[in-house]
C-alpha cells in the first residue's frame, strides 16, 4: 500500500464567533499509520502547517483503519497582513475550511 501524501486529516472543525477557527477534530500521521481523532486549536494547526506538514481535509472511511478519503488542501496565506487558514480555491478574509462539516 503506498503512503499517503498528506501528514494530518481534518474531519470537522469550530470556528469562534468573529469567523476564526477554534479548534479542529484531526488525525496525525504515526509513522505508517494514523492517530485516533485529535483537538488542536488554532495555534497549534498554524504550527504544524507552517512547520511543513500538509493537512487535507476529509474523513475516515469506517471498517478501514487509516484509510481517508480526501477533498483538498488546508493552506496558510496572508490576507490584508492576517494569516487566515482556507481549503480548496476559497477566497476569504477569515478562515474558512469550505470542504470541513461544522462541530
Amino acid at each position: 500500500m503506498a503512503r499517503p501524501k498528506y501528514d494530518g486529516v481534518v474531519e470537522a472543525v469550530r470556528y469562534k464567533p468573529k469567523g476564526e477557527i477554534d479548534w479542529v477534530r484531526t488525525y496525525l500521521r504515526r509513522g505508517p499509520t494514523f492517530s485516533d481523532h485529535i483537538l488542536l486549536d488554532r495555534q497549534a494547526l498554524v504550527e504544524h502547517i507552517k512547520a511543513g506538514k500538509i493537512f487535507m481535509a476529509g474523513k475516515r472511511i469506517p471498517q478501514l483503519a487509516s484509510t481517508f478519503e480526501v477533498s483538498s488542501q488546508i493552506r496558510l496565506v496572508q490576507n490584508q497582513g492576517k494569516e487566515v487558514l482556507i481549503s480548496g480555491d476559497t477566497r476569504s478574509d477569515h478562515d474558512h475550511l469550505a470542504d470541513v462539516p461544522l462541530i
